[in-house]
Formats: C-alpha cells, structure tokens, sequence
C-alpha cells in the first residue's frame, strides 16, 4: 500500500515518467505501469491458479486418515511415511513431499481444530465427580492451640461437602476421608449420589 501510494504521487505530483519512477523505486516498468492503471489503493498480487494435482483426488483419503488420527493418542498417530504408502497402494504416482506438505498445511490448518476440542464439562452426574483437597486449620481446646489437616471431600454434581479433620496428611488419612464421606452421603438419603 505504501509503494503504490508512492508511485502514484511520484506520476500525479510530480509528473514523473514511467521510467524516471521505476529508477528511482527499484520497480520494473511493467510493474510501475500496471499499478497506476489498477483501481484502488492496494497493490494486485498475484494469485496462482489452483490446478489440479497427482494428489488431488487422494486428498480426501488423506482428510479421513488425519481427522482419525487427531483422535487417537499421539503415540498412537500414523506418520506421513505410513499415510504415504497406503495412498500408494491406492495407486497414487505423485511424490512424497507433496504429502508431507499436504498433512502439514492440514495440521496447520483444519488439523489444529480438531486437536483442540477438548473441554471441562460443566455439568455431571450425580456420582461421577468429586473434588479432594487438604487445608490446614487450626483449633484451640481447652486453651491449648491445634494444628489439624482438614480433608474436605465436594462432590461436583450436587455441591455437598464433607470435612474430616487429621493430625496430619497421608495415605491412610485420604483414604479414611474418601470412606468417611462415601458412607456419609449413602446414609443421608437426602443427599443425591
């Protein structure tokens, strides 16, 4: 946009040649006589042609085999070497790197999409999540000042709580909470489970 702006001044303002402006602006004299015929403030491009290829017809092959893939673990994905020889025991003639070149526009592109659809779900059911979590508190009895480990059990579907209060953290402590609270919401029915 700044050159051909430039071109055009150079030509209206100054009433410069074609040639006396493609000198100073390092532009061929085709170039500088196409921009001032042109329309508009911006500069054309050129755009080539979309022409059909070897791989044209196996591209939507291609498409199924990475859309799969994007759901299968990352160990678990087929490389281009792999998706390479299956499109040419389909009978593709074409060569490699225009695969690879091909699944990696794809992976920049549409790919990206589809690996990033993942989601926290905002809703559950009732039983199917729950949250744990330690905090440390502190109680005085009888004048004399406690440190306790309080586990504190939420289920997700509900919002319920359970606090158990410890004298410190461990496995046999997070496991007695997690019992602790599964038996208390099964024996208060007007908790939902």
């Amino acid at each position: 946009m700044e050159m051909i702006g430039k071109v055009r001044r150079m030509k209206l303002r100054d009433q410069l040649s074609n040639s006396e402006i493609a000198k100073r602006t390092g532009l061929s004299r085709n170039t500088v006589k196409k921009w001032l015929k042109e329309p508009g403030d911006e500069a054309p491009q050129y755009r080539r042609a979309k022409a059909p290829t070897k791989l044209s017809a196996y591209e939507a092959t291609l498409v199924l085999a990475l859309k799969a893939d994007a759901l299968r673990p990352k160990q678990g994905r087929r490389s281009a070497r792999v998706l390479f020889a299956q499109i040419q025991a389909q009978g593709y003639t074409g060569g490699y790197t225009r695969v690879t070149d091909f699944i990696r526009a794809w992976r920049q592109g549409e790919g990206q999409a589809e690996l990033s659809k993942a989601f926290v779900p905002l809703t559950f059911a009732l039983g199917e999540a729950f949250q744990f979590d330690w905090s440390e508190e502190g109680l005085a009895v009888g004048g004399i000042y406690f440190r306790l480990q309080v586990s504190r059990m939420l289920l997700c579907a509900s919002r319920a709580f359970w606090l158990v209060a410890y004298p410190s953290q461990g496995h046999e402590m997070l496991f007695d909470g997690r019992r602790q609270a599964g038996w208390s919401v099964q024996r208060h029915s007007s908790w939902p489970v």
